[in-house]
């Protein structure tokens, strides 16, 4: 910190944690192993070495909740409670269409957690076919908005999913934009995106969704249903 002349602050706002984490993390205290990533990263660290020296308890796996902790997320973010975002906690089905590959649909599950260290809802990627690009990150519940933000914000590498807020039938419908490779590069790409916010999913469910699996019509129709219903809307160019 003192040769890249940071400031705790700034070290948080750099890595895209809460400055307490940095305060925690400087103390020895537990971390996630993302934290320690994102801060090696910032000061030019190599992280395996970091880590295999590190003396306090680094928190890895899927992110669990740990007690109640903050109980408001900050301004920046929607400054919303915990108690008004209670009811997205928990498992959701989410389905696409592939990037790549036409009358393809990847489907994965979602969880969204609520993080107490820094208040506010956290979500992660599980079961994607392309497990590498997984994501994990934060949410941001606008007051004036009948959307929600996913955001993942990975090395000044950044992809939002804007949806709309969880109706009564437990349902997220909106966009995903992201990068996606084409060949050797990566290039700006969008989607709709919906989340279903369920207790129960199978792995037949889940992965490369093929015309073959029965499960193909049914999210095919919920992905046409929300572009026709306006959740998405994909505008072409003249």
């Amino acid at each position: 910190m003192v040769e890249k002349k940071l400031t705790q602050s700034e070290l948080a706002d750099a890595a895209d944690c809460h400055e307490k984490t940095v305060q925690n993390l400087l103390a020895g205290r537990s971390v996630r192993d993302q934290t320690l990533f994102d801060v090696c990263m910032v000061l030019g660290l190599e992280y395996a070495d970091i880590k295999a020296a590190w003396t306090g308890s680094v928190v890895s796996g899927p992110m669990e909740l740990r007690g109640d902790g903050g109980l408001a997320a900050p301004v920046y973010m929607g400054a919303y409670t915990r108690a008004a975002v209670d009811h997205y906690i928990g498992s959701y089905l989410t389905i696409r269409p592939a990037f790549s590959k036409p009358d393809l649909i990847i489907a994965y599950r979602t969880q969204i957690v609520w993080d107490p260290d820094w208040p506010s809802l956290l979500f992660e990627e599980f079961d994607r076919p392309d497990v590498n690009f997984q994501h994990r990150g934060r949410i941001y519940v606008p007051a004036s908005s009948m959307f929600i933000h996913l955001v993942s914000l990975t090395k000044g590498a950044m992809r939002m999913v804007m949806v709309s807020q969880l109706d009564q039938t437990d349902y997220m419908r909106g966009i995903i934009s992201t990068l996606n490779r084409q060949g050797a590069m990566l290039v700006p790409v969008a989607s709709p995106i919906v989340y279903v916010k369920t207790e129960t999913i199978s792995p037949d469910q889940l992965g490369e969704i093929t015309s073959a699996s029965k499960h193909y019509a049914k999210y095919a129709e919920i992905l046409a249903e929300t572009v026709h219903q306006g959740y998405a809307r994909l505008v072409a160019g003249p």
